[in-house]
């Protein structure tokens, strides 16, 4: 289910949370932005809440992880797993979809590698 290169990590954390999106998140817009019938926007358009809902889970498993962070706790995002072997294990039902996992926990720093290069600004953005 994960890739080799993440288990030893993986089974070191002391959690490991699945961010995930839920492709029924329209149902609860009438309680959470009510007021604009914001549901008719979603229902029957599955390209719309695909887009949706990913982008809006992938946000919250950003501030998933700049919390842990601020908390003085390491968080390890990782991609390498079988998105459709953990949907199937913890999601059954479907409505939910696996994103990134995320271990949680105070990493060995003798084991943590240094930080990798990042881009300039300049090289990263584009001011319009």
């Amino acid at each position: 289910m994960i890739a080799p290169q993440n288990v030893e990590k993986t089974l070191q954390a002391p959690v490991t949370a699945i961010v995930a999106h839920d492709l029924r998140f329209y149902d609860e817009l009438p309680r959470l932005f009510p007021h604009v019938d914001a549901r008719s926007w979603f229902v029957g358009n599955e390209p719309l809440v695909d887009a949706t809902a990913f982008r809006n889970g992938s946000l919250q498993g950003a501030y998933l992880i700049l919390a842990a962070r601020a908390l003085g706790l390491d968080a390890g995002p990782m991609s390498g797993f079988d998105n459709e072997k953990v949907d199937r294990e913890f999601f059954p039902d479907r409505q939910l979809r696996s994103n990134f996992l995320v271990n949680l926990g105070y990493g060995d720093r003798s084991r943590l590698h240094a930080r990798n290069p990042r881009l300039s600004f300049e090289e990263a953005a584009r001011v319009l």
